[in-house]
């Protein structure tokens, strides 16, 4: 049973059928949903883009990365920034993650060479230089009261309200940078990339350049976080220097982990998670957030390693498991017994094994005596 479940989950007219009620419930949902829920379903939309393009960088490349949230607050600037001057709003999306890919690549070539902690050390540097560099920069940046930009109200052609709007504008370009991301990681580009995680030395003899790799996969996931950071001004509409605060590059993290690492589902969950489990821990005890939090994230380490994302496979290991375990021994056909081969069934076969006695002729009897020779 769990076999033929397996094998109708990999249909590839099952999982369309799946992936097109997936999308249409995601369509029709915010014209049902209340204002709360269609913010909260955006905000999800906005950091599951961030926790993917820190997937892209640790969970494919396993390169260790902890600025990915200054590559969020530099987007979500340029954008204030283009807003407040009136710029086209598709150019203002197209400066945004193109500043944020050259930012991303600048560091990347300097520190892809480093390893282990260096480069560790070298992206924590991004959120603790960030946060001063945007107080002071305040013709940019508004300095240490922040800046807003309010563009994504609901044109009144659409007939929506701004939440859904809103709603809508995440979910169009959250979905694209997700397939397109999607695509990378599933191409060739994704299978080098999980080689230079698995083993440099491997990559190199292989062809695959780890540095070349590990300065590619920089740079689209500073272009993914870009892309975050235009939508997080889509949805808060307002950034400060709080925005590249470091616990929040933290934050998403822990997301990324208990959602998946190496997992594009596992992105999604790990937007949930980023956005729902603050809210859940405060209203349980204020004062006791990321106590609640430290646990939550160490129970999935220790009953989930491979993040949340990882429990269908389990389950899947598990239940197949169980059936070889308790599969009842097949029963002989009438008339045989155990250990008769097929061939001695049918009374008009012969045994394949070399030596062995037709299956249609009686075998000697060996008590008996032999049988005299008859002379012509």
């Amino acid at each position: 049973m769990g076999a033929q479940q397996t094998g109708l989950l990999r249909k590839p007219w099952f999982q369309g059928a799946v992936t097109l009620l997936v999308v249409a419930a995601l369509v029709v949902a915010p014209l049902v949903l209340p204002i709360p829920v269609n913010q909260s379903l955006a905000r999800i939309g906005v950091f599951a883009v961030a926790v993917l393009g820190l997937n892209v960088i640790m969970g494919y490349t396993g390169v260790v990365s902890l600025g990915q949230i200054f590559f969020l607050g530099l987007g979500a600037y340029v954008t204030a920034y283009g807003v407040n001057s009136e710029w086209n709003i598709g150019l203002v999306f197209l400066a945004t993650v193109l500043i944020c890919g050259v930012a991303g690549l600048v560091v990347a070539l300097a520190a892809a060479r480093l390893g282990g902690l260096a480069i560790a050390m070298i992206t924590i540097a991004l959120p603790i230089i960030g946060v001063p560099l945007a107080k002071r920069l305040s013709e940019f940046t508004g300095g240490s009261q922040g800046t807003s930009a309010r563009f994504t109200s609901a044109p009144d052609w659409s007939g929506l309200a701004n939440d859904q709007w809103q709603y809508y504008l995440v979910l169009l370009i959250g979905g694209v940078t997700f397939l397109l991301v999607h695509n990378l990681v599933r191409g060739k580009y994704g299978r080098a990339f999980r080689i230079v995680k698995e083993n440099e030395a491997v990559a190199g003899a292989m062809g695959i350049s780890p540095y070349r790799y590990k300065v590619l996969a920089f740079t689209i996931a500073s272009m993914v976080g870009g892309v975050s950071g235009f939508l997080y001004m889509v949805v808060i509409q307002y950034t400060s220097p709080e925005t590249l605060a470091f616990h929040h590059s933290i934050s998403l993290l822990a997301s990324m982990v208990v959602g998946g690492a190496g997992s594009i589902i596992g992105s999604l969950i790990g937007g949930v998670y980023y956005v729902l489990v603050p809210n859940f821990t405060n209203d349980v005890a204020p004062t006791l957030t990321s106590l609640i939090q430290g646990i939550i994230l160490l129970v999935v380490l220790f009953v989930l390693p491979g993040g949340i994302a990882s429990l269908p496979r389990i389950v899947r290991r598990w239940t197949g498991r169980s059936s070889r375990h308790g599969a009842a021994p097949a029963t002989p056909p009438p008339g045989t017994t155990p250990g008769t081969t097929p061939g001695a069934i049918a009374g008009n076969t012969t045994s394949s094994t070399p030596g062995s006695t037709p299956s249609n002729t009686p075998a000697p009897d060996e008590g008996a005596p032999p049988e005299k020779e008859v002379s012509p």
